[in-house]
């Protein structure tokens, strides 16, 4: 068993809850290397990532499970890297970020498969030695390009499908399968421009900020959880079309900084929200 742990606790807030909790910890001969807590006071929630050196067995979880009220989550996972499945379409900006930082150890991901309804990134992604799978939806109906994806996807044992400029809205039943588990980059700073042509939305209104964001999906169309964003500035000479490319910049660079902080358990999603331990 791994002697490097993270626990991971949401519940109800009470009065010497962090005491119990490390007692626990304590009775079961573990060291804390790393704490975070938070309160959200609005609903009273209480949260906390904890890593731990030393090798925790069953009865600490059973200990901290019988700390709290029934509404509560517990979770005691070794520290690896986290398995990722990601979806492309076309373009290769996010998907090349996010290759070149996994050669070279800048996140902590083991890329497992690149599905793509297009073969035009297939090249890119074997020069790094990545499996590629191209599923066209050509010809098929939405549901059955993604009774296809599904079939494929369930072939690795993800820990998260990421949506690097994957160019079509899922269905809520393909959502259903990976709850909470697909993280999309949308080329705007939302909720501003949601949907098709931020760009151009963003061009027509004048803006003096483009900007990038990360987030859980759900069945509301690009208002999953928020888990990172980027702004660039920008003014009247920029057309449509120069945010369009300057915006490439600032949409790799929230995706691997959204990455990075799901993959370091640092995201914990309470109703609609995030609560993230940077």
């Amino acid at each position: 068993m791994s002697d490097r742990h993270r626990l991971l606790i949401e519940t109800e807030d009470k009065k010497g809850l962090i005491h119990q909790i490390t007692g626990a910890i304590l009775k079961h001969n573990l060291n804390i290397e790393q704490n975070n807590e938070f309160v959200e006071k609005q609903y009273n929630r209480f949260f906390m990532r904890t890593d731990l050196s030393g090798a925790p067995v069953q009865s600490l979880f059973d200990d901290l499970s019988a700390l709290f009220s029934a509404d509560h989550s517990v979770k005691l996972i070794p520290k690896r890297k986290k398995r990722v499945v990601i979806m492309a379409t076309k373009e290769r900006h996010c998907l090349g970020d996010l290759l070149l930082r996994c050669k070279y150890n800048e996140l902590d991901i083991d890329i497992q498969a690149i599905v793509s309804n297009y073969d035009d990134l297939r090249v890119l992604a074997e020069s790094f030695g990545v499996t590629y799978r191209y599923i066209s939806h050509q010809n098929l109906t939405r549901e059955a390009h993604e009774a296809e994806l599904l079939k494929t996807l369930a072939q690795y044992d993800c820990d998260y499908v990421v949506l690097a400029k994957y160019m079509r809205i899922l269905t809520p039943d393909f959502v259903e399968k990976y709850n909470n588990k697909i993280i999309n980059i949308h080329h705007s700073f939302l909720p501003a421009f949601i949907g098709a042509s931020p760009y151009k939305q963003a061009y027509d209104r004048g803006v003096k900020i483009i900007g990038a964001t990360a987030h859980f999906v759900n069945n509301n169309l690009d208002e999953g959880p928020i888990i990172a964003q980027g702004v660039l500035n920008v003014n009247h000479t920029y057309s449509a079309e120069d945010m369009a490319l300057f915006g490439k910049d600032v949409e790799k660079q929230t995706l691997a900084r959204a990455l990075r902080l799901v993959c370091d358990d640092r995201v914990f999603i309470y109703k609609n929200k995030t609560i993230i331990f940077e």
